[in-house]
């Protein structure tokens, strides 16, 4: 059976390789191999050169044009002229069975896509078996349409003679199944396997929801290495695992708060990225149903990034599809301690752009914007933490008012 993802996480050499199209300028396919880039750092993968070409869109044959092709098959045969061999070519977007087949052909070095490189960080990421069974189950969906015939060399297995009455087995008779067709049924075997596994822990996770008593709901919710976990960490007293890597969090993880006299519960959910892949997005349903059963959603946002706007739609956009849109939200502008902006000079008359605008100005613009629904802090630092706890607290008990009125705080609070 062909494997189209890194069993494990080795220091191989990649080369990106990405599109520049009316629909995607030349900064936006920068941002977008950036983003691949860390993709592949965080699989292990060390980047040392980076393709694009303009483009209507991509070649349903080769992904990109042949000219392109040859330069890329050039680069990396030099690399081994150089005995610097590269290890894989990694693609910005999906890649379909057809294209994978010619680019490999053509290359002759492992070929991924953005999807395959998501999916092998989820794998190396996946720590308890509901993640494991989640990113088993969107690898093999995946894997299902990109199965190639790599075993035609073999007989077809389990033929008899046909009608003649030969030597074939009773219900076997006949053409038989090649390879391929053994492995699509293993595989649709295996899916039918882990979506009845999915279906336990589903089942698990609901009772457990519905014991945890009579608790508002809050979710942190983002982009992926936005900083949800040390928040998670700084509010709950808890240690998640936070580094500055992607998809750090696989499993929700959920902990009880306390400000002043009220408890309530905080869950850390995966975080999301550009052209998530829907297998993904299918498989972990059960994993977001704490974002679809929260009372309120904290969407983390990293105000340092360059492109933390274009982060703020692409969830916003995950958060409608995953029917969530219209939940009470707030958003939490993390890792002010690392803005950056770049004064404009006093006779420079160019337009002003975002690197021009200092915090401040941010900050007043945002907050018009989302009618003061927002707060700015730095979680690694500890700055506005305590503004972050006050303005959590009082959402915490208006939602807890309403949706239990007759049910008094847990922790009562002493009149001065």
């Amino acid at each position: 059976m062909k494997e189209f993802v890194i069993s494990e996480a080795k220091a191989e050499t990649a080369v990106l390789v990405g599109l520049i199209t009316q629909e995607q300028d030349e900064a936006k396919t920068k941002e977008y191999l950036d983003e691949l880039e860390f993709l592949a750092d965080t699989a292990g993968a060390v980047t040392i050169k980076r393709f694009t070409q303009k483009v209507n869109g991509p070649s349903q044959v080769t992904y990109v044009g042949k000219g392109k092709l040859e330069e890329i098959k050039q680069y990396i045969k030099a690399c081994e002229e150089e005995d610097e061999p590269i290890g894989m070519v990694i693609f910005d977007d999906e890649l379909s069975a057809k294209q994978i087949r010619n680019i490999e052909k053509e290359l002759q070095v492992k070929i991924l896509d953005r999807t395959s490189l998501i999916l092998d960080i989820f794998a190396m990421r996946a720590q308890t078996a509901n993640a494991k069974t989640q990113v088993e189950l969107a690898q093999y969906r995946y894997m299902l349409p990109r199965l190639q015939r790599l075993w035609t060399h073999l007989e077809r297995q389990g033929g008899g003679s046909g009608s003649g009455g030969g030597k074939g087995s009773v219900g076997l008779r006949g053409p038989g199944e090649t390879q391929l067709e053994l492995d699509r049924r293993i595989i649709l075997q295996r899916i039918t396997l882990l979506k009845q596994r999915l279906v336990e822990i589903d089942k698990q996770k609901t009772t457990q929801r519905k014991n945890r008593g009579r608790l508002i709901r809050v979710a942190l919710v983002g982009y992926t290495n936005v900083g949800k976990s040390t928040i998670m960490n700084l509010m709950a007293k808890s240690e998640v695992f936070a580094e500055n890597k992607l998809f750090a969090t696989l499993d929700t993880t959920v902990r009880k708060v306390v400000i002043e006299n009220l408890p309530f519960l905080l869950a850390d959910t995966v975080g999301f990225i550009r052209k998530l892949p829907t297998d993904l997005v299918e498989s972990f349903k059960s994993t977001l149903d704490e974002v679809r059963e929260a009372d309120l959603l904290l969407h983390v946002v990293d105000i340092s990034h360059p492109d933390f706007e274009e982060q703020i739609k692409v969830v916003d956009q995950t958060l409608k599809d995953l029917e969530c849109s219209e939940k009470p939200t707030m958003i939490v502008f993390n890792k002010i301690d690392n803005y950056k902006w770049v004064a404009k000079e006093e006779d420079d008359l160019t337009p002003e752009t975002r690197e021009n605008i200092d915090l401040e100005q941010l900050k007043r613009t945002w907050m018009a914007r989302l009618n003061d629904n927002c707060l700015f802090i730095s979680a690694k630092n500890k700055e506005n933490i305590e503004e972050f706890r006050d303005i959590l607290y009082k959402k915490v008990r208006e939602l807890h008012v309403q949706k239990y009125p007759y049910n008094d705080f847990l922790y009562p609070q002493m009149d001065e």
